[in-house]
């Protein structure tokens, strides 16, 4: 296929040349109707780019198909049988993957425990009942690692009517499974293997990444096209090969849960980053992991900070890792990872994404560079510096690997839809919960509904709160109380 066109930038490009003007929605028309001290943050070409998809950028039956040439043009170029532009985010192509899979299916479905608040929010929708996979733990980091092949395969032979198996790679940390053996460890059986890669839609443009998943055989395969890409927030792509899933019943679970209001903007970056990275891709992400490289030793350098990269790896950790993710432990300062990103907003006006109780990290890209990496080790080096003036990080009780397992005894639909009564958390061990519990970020759910709580995951959550950890998801943030199924 000719990857250097852009079928969707260039009929946003051919909309305006022609000056069509809709008397449909959007209600500020291109910037027309929008208030003058909006336009002066935002600037007019946003609402320029927001057009109809329908009706508007393509004719009311979308016979151009500028956004299926668009999708062809992505799978060809990750080499995927299919791809599926989704403007709801990973989140929603995750869900639509497990619907197609195992929506309806009373084996259910085989899922890492590791996994984010949105393959729980697909249980919850959906009614699939999870069969979980525990992961690999590091119990001295308080740290998990992806699942290993060998634990899938015990989990088939423990639930062999299951539908499929859906893990997460890489994680927020950039560890990875070896998911060309999973793949192996399902494909014996006959079922299809789903792989939320939302942190790895770089991956098929350099052969010094982690490997990608469809080249190790997943069936689908879910990414951000905005965490490691150059797409806009909630740009999402989940791609298809094989004939372990209904291509066409897929996109049908999607659209039972997309917008019908898709953002063209989305769809449009999307477009132009796989034309960029399929004329670019090797050279800029080639210069970005060479930058890396040199942060990470420059990181290293520093008095207190440790960067993580051998701790990660090995036969009882991570398969591989992607050395774009920089997580530093700051635990030899003293301090905690919520002091430091704290500290960096407020005094280097830099974030950092993932950070925990002993650790943060940096997440860099291909629009990195020495300017940006130098600013990072900067504001480190004065961390480090800094951290001595720090309270003392409040003690957080961390549970033992097997502490971290609870019982699951109801699914997780019925539990959170199910009548339900808030307790006081001291009194809260034993009882079913009916809400996830995630600390965030990572996103990776401690509770998730219809598991039996125990009193050291309570107490890790609470101290965790205490220590500066956010729970978005608790219906009472401060933990106090939790909200749990009525007896």
């Amino acid at each position: 296929m000719d990857q250097s066109q852009a079928p969707l930038l260039d009929a946003l490009e051919q909309y305006h040349k022609l000056d069509r003007y809709g008397f449909s929605p959007p209600g500020h028309r291109q910037g027309r109707g929008a208030d003058e001290r909006v336009r002066r943050v935002l600037g007019t070409d946003p609402f320029r780019a927001d057009v109809l998809a329908s009706g508007g950028l393509d004719d009311r039956k979308s016979r151009n198909g500028y956004l299926s040439q668009a999708e062809h043009l992505m799978a060809d170029a990750v080499r995927a049988e299919r791809a599926f532009f989704s403007t709801c985010g990973s989140s929603l192509s995750v869900k639509a993957a497990m619907m197609a899979v195992a929506g309806n299916d009373p084996g259910g479905l085989l899922v890492s425990r590791d996994s984010h608040k949105s393959i729980v929010a697909g249980l919850i929708f959906s009614g699939v009942t999870p069969r979980w996979i525990t992961p690999r733990w590091d119990e001295d980091m308080h740290f998990s690692h992806p699942p290993s092949p060998e634990q899938v395969r015990a989990m088939w032979e423990k639930h062999p009517d299951a539908a499929g198996a859906l893990i997460v790679s890489p994680s927020p940390y950039g560890t990875c499974a070896d998911i060309a053996a999973i793949a192996q460890v399902c494909h014996q059986r006959g079922k299809p293997l789903i792989v939320d890669e939302a942190w790895g839609a770089h991956l098929p443009f350099h052969d010094d990444l982690p490997t990608w998943a469809m080249d190790a055989g997943a069936d689908i395969c879910v990414v951000s096209i905005h965490k490691m890409g150059a797409g806009f927030e909630q740009g999402s792509v989940y791609h298809l090969q094989g004939d372990l899933v209904d291509g066409t019943h897929l996109s049908q679970c999607a659209d039972l849960l997309t917008t019908t209001s898709p953002n063209v903007m989305l769809y449009a970056a999307i477009d132009g980053w796989r034309r960029q990275m399929v004329e670019h891709g090797g050279e800029l992400l080639g210069s970005a992991l060479a930058l890396a490289g040199r942060t990470r030793e420059r990181i290293a350098r520093i008095d207190g900070l440790t960067v993580l990269e051998d701790r990660l790896l090995g036969e009882q950790a991570s398969h591989d890792l992607d050395r774009m993710q920089i997580l530093i432990d700051v635990s030899d300062l003293g301090v905690s990872g919520f002091q430091c990103t704290d500290w960096m907003r407020e005094h280097c006006h830099l974030d950092v994404g993932m950070h925990d109780h002993r650790r943060i990290a940096a997440t860099l890209s291909m629009a990195d560079d020495d300017t940006t990496t130098g600013r990072l080790v900067t504001a480190l080096d004065d961390l480090a510096q800094a951290a001595a003036s720090f309270d003392p990080p409040p003690p957080i009780s961390l549970p033992s690997p097997e502490e971290l397992q609870l019982e699951s005894v109801m699914s997780p639909r019925d539990a959170f839809f199910g009548s339900a009564e808030m307790v006081d958390a001291d009194k809260a061990a034993g009882r079913i919960a009916a809400e996830p519990l995630t600390p965030y970020p990572p996103g990776l759910p401690a509770v998730v509904p219809g598991e039996r709580l125990d009193q050291p995951v309570i107490d890790y959550l609470r101290s965790g709160v205490d220590a500066g950890m956010d729970i978005p998801d608790a219906a009472d943030q401060t933990l106090r109380r939790i909200r749990v199924v009525a007896v």
